[in-house]
């Protein structure tokens, strides 16, 4: 081997550790959405309270919110990390957005706060699983030939 082949191969070992360490952010993503969606269906009736909404509302939110963090684990490891930070940003600046929009509807003296954001929360989840199921396993580059000629580089 090469000098050449030993440092490529430390960079591909190098690329190789890089994505588990970007997929810990995916992960504990779509876990806290799992355990928001678990405590959501536990005190359905005390947060619905809480915030002004219908229980109804928060079992659809808590289920919503389950099926978007098991798709998000179940494709951590074969999608793109990049299209994954996209989705995650998105999906917290619209919750952000919500939850903005709910406090001011409150401050207000609407009623209607909870609602708004229980209801991005019973949306943004599927849309978010959805766009994830729909971009589809990464790529990977092909698998080296083995009749295929090395440089000697």
């Amino acid at each position: 081997m090469t000098r050449g082949q030993a440092r490529g191969a430390g960079a591909d070992r190098a690329m190789a550790e890089a994505p588990a360490f970007r997929r810990v952010g995916a992960t504990a993503d779509g876990a806290m959405k799992v355990l928001l969606g678990v405590v959501f269906a536990a005190c359905a009736s005390w947060v619905g309270d809480l915030i002004g909404v219908s229980s109804l509302l928060m079992w659809s939110s808590a289920a919503a919110l389950l099926v978007g963090g098991v798709v998000e684990l179940a494709c951590v490891r074969s999608r793109s990390q990049r299209h994954f930070t996209r989705l995650m940003i998105a999906y917290d600046s619209g919750w952000a957005l919500a939850a903005a929009a709910g406090l001011l509807t409150a401050w207000l003296g609407g009623t209607a706060g909870g609602e708004l954001w229980t209801g991005y929360q019973v949306v943004a989840p599927l849309v978010f699983a959805g766009l994830l199921l729909a971009s589809g396993p990464m790529r990977t580059a092909p698998a080296p030939r083995p009749d295929a000629p090395r440089s000697a580089v």
